[in-house]
């Protein structure tokens, strides 16, 4: 890789956000089986960020799953995230690592 300086570089204005992005992994606990993990993987799928980790757990018998998704984002979309993913029925908690 070479550096040259005939072309101009040109930063976007949210140069702090690129700074502070980086993979955030979420649990989200839902309820309704198979529902509402398709619920959140189908809000995952929209939300216009690049999934890096996506895993499920769904169990018969057992009341709640998980779905396990790394994202890259920087704090304050991590919150937005949390708040998205609360505001779903299905959506019981959403656990950051």
């Amino acid at each position: 890789m070479s550096i040259t300086t005939d072309r101009p570089i040109t930063f976007s204005p949210d140069i702090a956000d690129i700074a502070t992005r980086m993979p955030r992994r979420h649990t989200v606990v839902t309820r309704d089986g198979m529902d509402g993990v398709m619920e959140v993987a189908t809000a995952l799928q929209t939300c216009g960020r690049a999934l890096r980790e996506f895993s499920v757990d769904v169990r018969e018998g057992i009341a709640y799953s998980s779905v396990t998704a790394t994202l890259s984002m920087t704090p304050a979309e991590c919150e937005a995230f949390s708040e998205r993913m609360l505001a779903m029925p299905s959506v019981i908690a959403v656990d950051p690592y």
